[in-house]
């Protein structure tokens, strides 16, 4: 997490034993997001300048916004806009990215999240972990973790906002 004057960018690096194409599925579908983001409603407009918006994730935050990259299979990019909540006063702005690159018989994913406001970094770190560990269990084909004790056992592992943080096992 890097302080950019107010807002942070999150990286997380993953790699998962499955070819790009069935992580792109998982990560670029209505479908696949249904799972281990817990959407409830996905709409995916797959082209650049398409429109994304999707409702997910145990609070079911509302999101729409812009595809401002569109490779399948290796990068999607999009604007996540919510509008102002409780916990996130202010609302959201953020661009959101994956980056897929094929190594060997798996797939390195790297998730970045620019624009967040800090006190949504905060929940950001622990709760995009315990979905990244759902999207590896959804591509595996196991049961996945529930996400609120994850969260919970998660954010003992992430500092409070020190301006700089990565993922824990990076």
């Amino acid at each position: 997490m890097i302080d950019e004057g107010g807002t942070a960018t999150l990286t997380f690096r993953r790699v998962y034993r499955h070819a790009p194409e069935h992580v792109w599925a998982a990560i670029a579908t209505p479908e696949g997001l249904r799972g281990w983001l817990m959407c409830t409603h996905a709409v995916i407009e797959g082209r650049t300048g398409g429109r994304i918006e999707m409702v997910s994730g145990p609070a079911r935050y509302q999101s729409v916004g812009k595809i401002l990259v569109w490779e399948p299979p290796r990068v999607l990019e999009y604007e996540w806009n919510v509008e102002p909540v409780p916990e996130m006063p202010r609302g959201e702005h953020a661009i959101f990215r994956y980056e897929l690159a094929p190594e060997g018989d798996s797939t390195r994913l790297v998730v970045s999240y620019r624009r967040i406001t800090q006190q949504t970094a905060r929940g950001f770190l622990p709760g995009m972990h315990a979905f990244l560990e759902r999207l590896e269990a959804q591509l595996d084909g196991r049961a996945q973790p529930d996400w609120l004790q994850r969260f919970g056992e998660l954010r003992a592992e992430y500092p409070e906002w020190s301006g700089h943080a990565t993922s824990p096992g990076e």
